[in-house]
């Protein structure tokens, strides 16, 4: 495998995107907080159906929303295993940002695969991936959103930053 790197141990995903903080849990230096940095961008025919869709079968949190009639105009979800989120809105065709929905992927870190694979199974999720180990060295499973859109979660954290 080209670029292979040992994985890290996966306690550090406990620290996943957590930077320095004072007594009281207040971070000391902005630019290294556990505030989301990136974002995976989402528009859905039904926003109001994927957002209970992955707050209530993954546990997103649901930490912004700003409807628009019946529409939402924007909201933010944030994974709370770490310093990651989804921005996503109601599609509306032929605007300058727009992105057909079902179009999207997205890999999700995990502690513990197994119950959140439990979890998503309870709750109905079309699971289009099973849960296995992997070579290079996650345990993960996949599933499809009611929208069409591809969501992977394992316990691979990526590459430590240099």
């Amino acid at each position: 495998m080209t670029g292979a790197t040992r994985p890290r141990d996966p306690e550090d995903i406990e620290n996943a995107g957590i930077g320095p903080h004072e007594e009281g849990g207040a971070p000391q230096d902005p630019g290294s907080t556990g505030t989301p940095t990136v974002f995976a961008t989402l528009q859905a025919e039904d926003a109001h159906a994927l957002i209970t869709y992955l707050t209530e079968t993954f546990g997103f949190r649901l930490t912004a929303r700003y409807d628009d009639g019946d529409t939402v105009a924007h909201a933010e979800l944030l994974w709370p295993e770490g310093a990651g989120g989804v921005m996503l809105g109601s599609y509306r065709e032929g605007r300058d940002w727009t992105r057909k929905p079902g179009t999207a992927g997205t890999y999700v870190v995990v502690q513990d695969v197994d119950a959140l694979h439990d979890r998503a199974q309870k709750a109905g999720a079309e699971v289009v991936i099973p849960l296995s180990d992997t070579a290079y060295g996650s345990r993960e499973f996949g599933v499809k959103d009611p929208e069409g859109n591809l969501w992977s979660f394992g316990t691979y954290p990526g590459v430590p930053m240099p």
